[in-house]
């Protein structure tokens, strides 16, 4: 996404940078992660996990800015984020 403008602290400050961790196994493939991701993170295994369904897999780990959004939309608690710590420049 292209803004008009930048922020004023954005040499001092970075994005912070998350990583997300799918249990494969308790999945039942719902897609409602990958489809309300903001950035488009996750997309759909091609393989499938012991109930048969097709669980997310992370496919763009760089975009993820730890929104923790598929967390919350997760039924079955399948999907969890860490934060990394991105220095400050300072």
């Amino acid at each position: 996404m292209k803004y008009w403008r930048k922020p004023l602290d954005s040499d001092r400050k970075k994005a912070p940078h998350g990583n997300v961790h799918v249990i494969f196994e308790r999945c039942k493939g719902c897609g409602f992660c990958i489809a309300y991701c903001p950035r488009q993170v996750l997309e759909v295994s091609t393989e499938y996990n012991r109930k048969g369904y097709h669980p997310p897999v992370v496919a763009h780990p760089e975009k993820c800015v730890n929104c923790r959004l598929c967390e919350a939309l997760c039924p079955e608690f399948a999907i969890w984020n860490t934060l990394d710590e991105v220095p400050s420049v300072e």
